[in-house]
């Protein structure tokens, strides 16, 4: 009670905050011992915000009939993150598999008033990356991560500047994402917005940008991602082959009353699902375009059929469209719409933006200002499904410059001088096919595959091109042949 008590009033407002300059420091600060202690702090912050929030809740109902047993399994969680922590600190790349592992797989809690979906795979493995670089920085040990990407900015030279803004506008936009969270309508769903998905996923960004992205462990990752997508498309082909969905009520209802069948295998929302199909699809399309072995070639034709059909079943339009974007970009590099009732939200958001346009309605309000200016109450939106009329509505033109700004910078980081490096390409691409698909649908940085794209992609960016020798040219076909094939 204490606790509750202390973070009540405006303080949960100061602490949203807080929290967001600590994960800003944490991606900015050159020092790795700052940046370590910056974790720290945003690893303690965040939860103790969301147990202030979700004090009273009735999920956390087992914590005040039985404290013993809260106690209980909270050591044995946090003994288990460490045990994860010392094997990620012996071996830093299973912080990359692991990452890309949990990345799809959410898991429905409810938090406050509403139900969420969350990553706690993914928080466990980045909670656990997180102590395994406290624990090195603070004993003094060696970093980690290759030399050029220990300081965030320290090398690179002019391949790192657009780096360098990449991380001082992701900063930025946590910070001002916070700070409009203090005058918004819906305080408490940008609490959980921060909490849930800026911090950790900053904090992935962090860790991932440190990993020394060797052929072998892009060849490793790439071949982990497509297992997975194809587990995916299988179990969507058994939801469509018996007509059973699992984990969303919305969806099982609307197949029901229409004649057309949606999957969304394990995640919640046919559209996320097609999103990671297409973004799969994406990297792939890179290993069939540069890959010389006809082994790999015809492997890849074969995963490519499988997440087509997935990806087809899916009724995503938006996914298609991403993945026609992202194999055009693509080619590009290599070769040296309309939803039922989105229209009408992207013209709300624009009464929105058109009524508060400097500083918007405050982060995370898009729901409850729509409801209230169209007299909708009780409505279950949450974004414009259109990310830059969102942003506009609830960040005003100072959100809508700095996400601009962000994306500009991204797309340099990922694109300048990538051409010769195939990895470099794959991954351009898959961005590119994703911002394409948050202009149709919901989730820009609120989804840690656009924080892991950006992570690797800054990594390989500062990463040294190869030296190109006499017998063998500088050529991304017999790169990526041996790297991914």
């Amino acid at each position: 009670m204490l606790l509750y008590g202390a973070l009540t009033g405006p303080l949960p407002k100061l602490g949203v905050v807080a929290v967001a300059l600590v994960a800003a420091v944490a991606m900015l600060h050159r020092d790795a011992r700052i940046q370590a202690l910056a974790m720290l702090g945003a690893l303690v912050l965040s939860p103790v915000l969301l147990l202030a929030d979700i004090w009273h809740s009735p999920q956390l109902s087992i914590v005040h009939r039985h404290p013993l047993v809260a106690v209980v399994g909270a050591i044995l969680a946090l003994g288990a993150v460490v045990v994860a922590a010392l094997l990620v600190r012996r071996r830093p790349a299973l912080l990359a598999c692991s990452v890309l592992i949990a990345l799809p797989f959410r898991i429905p809690i409810h938090a406050g008033n509403k139900t969420s979906n969350l990553l706690v795979p993914l928080y466990f493995v980045i909670a656990a990356g997180s102590i395994a670089f406290i624990l090195t920085e603070l004993r003094g040990g060696a970093s980690a991560g290759p030399p050029e990407a220990v300081e965030p900015g320290a090398a690179g030279g002019a391949a790192s500047a657009p780096a360098r803004w990449l991380e001082r506008l992701l900063a930025a936009y946590v910070v001002l994402y916070a700070v409009q969270a203090t005058y918004s309508a819906d305080f408490e769903t940008a609490l959980q917005q921060m909490v849930f998905f800026y911090v950790p996923f900053a904090l992935a960004f962090c860790l991932l940008r440190r990993i020394d992205w060797s052929p072998r462990l892009t060849q490793t990752c790439v071949a982990l991602l497509a297992g997975l997508a194809v587990l995916f498309a299988l179990v969507g082909f058994v939801e469509y082959a018996t007509k059973t969905i699992f984990l969303n009520p919305s969806l099982i209802a609307a197949n029901q009353v229409h004649t057309y069948f949606t999957i969304n295998s394990v995640f919640f929302d046919p559209n996320i699902f097609g999103r990671f199909l297409a973004l799969v699809m994406v990297l792939l399309g890179a290993v069939l375009l540069y890959a010389r072995r006809q082994r790999t070639q015809l492997a890849t034709l074969g995963v490519l059929a499988i997440l087509w059909c997935g990806l087809v079943l899916t009724l995503s339009r938006s996914s298609l469209g991403a993945l026609l974007v992202g194999l055009g970009a693509l080619a590009a590099q290599g070769l040296n719409g309309a939803s039922s009732g989105r229209p009408g939200l992207v013209s709300g958001g624009l009464d929105l933006f058109k009524s508060r346009p400097v500083w918007g309605y405050g982060s995370g309000s898009f729901s409850t200002e729509y409801a209230a200016h169209h007299h909708r109450p009780g409505q279950t939106l949450t974004a414009s499904h259109t990310i830059p009329v969102t942003i506009a509505a609830e960040q005003g033109l100072i959100g809508e410059l700095v996400y601009l700004a962000l994306v500009v910078a991204a797309l340099i980081t990922l694109l300048q001088r990538a051409r010769p490096d195939p990895p470099r390409v794959a991954i351009a691409a898959a961005f590119i096919a994703l911002l394409f698909h948050t202009l149709l649908y919901a989730d820009f940085l609120e989804d840690p595959i656009t924080w892991t794209l950006l992570a690797v992609g800054v990594a390989l960016a500062r990463r040294p091109p190869p030296m190109p020798t006499p017998a063998e040219p500088q050529s991304g076909a017999r790169r990526l042949q041996r790297q991914l094939a």
